[in-house]
């Protein structure tokens, strides 16, 4: 009997080793054949944190801090951090569902890896892989803390308290989550623990006191990161809600934007970040207390409007999902960073592929958009049986927090910031996890819990 279990247990430890060594490669292999880290255009803001010392709407000085961590080795250690949390987390996932088999999780990543933006969005200088992993690694600790370690339980906390701290948008859904989780909890008491929700609700407050601390830490102000109101500013303005305010009001209120009320552009984007009035006014120095008047005066004037453009900037936001928006070869403010502040870097960064505009993401999306949006219909259909048998098993559960997590996201994002299609790969990958789960336990069974060999 003892050789064979020796046996049987001789090619899972093959697949250990292969797993180890093989996932972590593929999921930076787009930084490999690049040559360097996949660069976007917000890198540049998490990079200067550290140099410029001074607070910059939506850049976590935490996720700068990160950053900064991993400059003396061209950033391979933050790419290599990435690729292993994410194997620690997809393998911690599939085996608190039972799924212990080393070979199904080599199988389950390589088909992430093939058919999602999970290695685009481990190969990059970004906050977005923590936003899918953060969903992952709450769910795990509120849902299934009893089948982790100790050691385990204080890794996902501080993972999670860390993915919170790096951006406001994570934040929130991880909240958001939270705030379910208290709120069925009455009706969830056999399936979650107050422990747990407890333990995962500090995360939050563990980040949100990070990422205070270190904005004190590098510019001296107790603050949060600023740029809400910015940021939500410019969706309205791309709503059309901005332009109707000025028309009502201009006549009445002294504004800096009066003037130019007829000369504002059609997008966010182009208003924040292109060649317009907001640089002529100052940009967020010179207009964050006018922009932040108009956003709340329009909230309360234009309830309805607002509340119609809500809800179609987070539809919309649902189906944008395309892999590989911001990272062209067209980034001029993150290759001005690395020149100003870590000149050391240009030579490797100016030879690698995408600085030669080699990467072209139209045939990847043909694969990705449809899988993603095909994997997050079956997640609602998942919750679907679920509540058509009234029956809430492990996989129902993680079905439904993946869902109010994408809608959560798409809300979050669309409404906010308006939607594009980054805020949706970001997280769209954890669906086709859950999807994938699914098809194993259909098609092959369950493991042991305890990944104990038959006898």
């Amino acid at each position: 009997m003892h050789t064979q279990i020796l046996r049987a247990r001789a090619p899972d430890s093959a697949w250990v080793w292969l797993s180890a060594v093989a996932i972590p490669l593929m999921l930076i292999a787009p930084a490999l054949w690049n040559g360097y880290p996949l660069l976007q255009w917000d890198t540049g803001g998490y990079l200067a944190r550290w140099y410029e010392g001074y607070l910059v709407p939506s850049r976590s000085t935490v996720f700068g801090l990160y950053l900064h961590f991993g400059e003396d080795s061209s950033f391979w250690i933050n790419l290599g951090i990435q690729a292993l949390a994410t194997l620690w987390i997809l393998q911690l996932t599939l085996r608190v569902f039972g799924m212990v088999r080393p070979w199904r999780l080599a199988a389950i990543s390589v088909a992430l890896i093939v058919t999602t933006a999970l290695p685009w969005l481990t190969s990059m200088l970004l906050t977005d892989i923590f936003t899918g992993l953060s969903v992952l690694a709450l769910f795990i600790l509120v849902v299934h803390g009893d089948k982790t370690s100790a050691i385990e339980k204080c890794l996902l906390f501080a993972f999670t308290a860390f993915a919170a701290a790096t951006h406001s948008a994570t934040l929130a859904v991880l909240l958001g989550l939270c705030c379910a989780g208290w709120i069925a909890l009455p009706f969830l008491r056999s399936r979650i623990a107050i422990s747990g929700l407890l333990q995962g609700s500090l995360t939050l407050i563990a980040g949100a006191a990070m990422l205070v601390s270190a904005n004190f830490a590098l510019s001296g102000k107790l603050a949060w990161t600023p740029g809400g109101y910015g940021v939500a500013f410019g969706r309205m303005l791309q709503d059309g809600i901005v332009k109707q305010y000025l028309r009502d009001h201009c006549p009445q209120q002294n504004l800096k934007l009066c003037p130019y009320r007829n000369e504002l552009p059609a997008t966010a984007d182009q208003f924040l970040w292109g060649s317009s009035v907001f640089n002529t006014l100052g940009r967020f120095n010179g207009l964050n207390d006018e922009m932040g008047f108009i956003v709340t005066r329009s909230l309360a004037e234009y309830p309805l409007w607002q509340a119609q453009a809500a809800i179609v900037a987070t539809a919309q936001q649902l189906v944008h999902v395309g892999t590989g928006e911001g990272t062209s070869g067209w980034i001029p403010h993150t290759y001005g960073i690395i020149e100003r502040y870590i000149p050391s870097q240009l030579k490797p960064m100016r030879a690698a592929h995408q600085q030669h505009w080699d990467i072209d993401f139209t045939i990847i999306n043909r694969l990705h958009v449809p899988i993603a949006l095909a994997s997050m219909l079956a997640v609602v259909a998942i919750c679907g049986g679920a509540i058509w048998r009234r029956k809430l098993d492990d996989l129902s559960l993680f079905a439904a927090t993946v869902t109010l997590a994408l809608l959560g996201n798409a809300f979050v994002c669309g409404v906010i910031s308006g939607p594009h299609d980054r805020y949706g790969a970001r997280i769209a990958w954890v669906a086709t996890l859950v999807a994938l789960i699914a098809i194993v336990r259909h098609f092959a069974g369950r493991d042991e819990p305890d990944g104990s060999l038959p006898p």
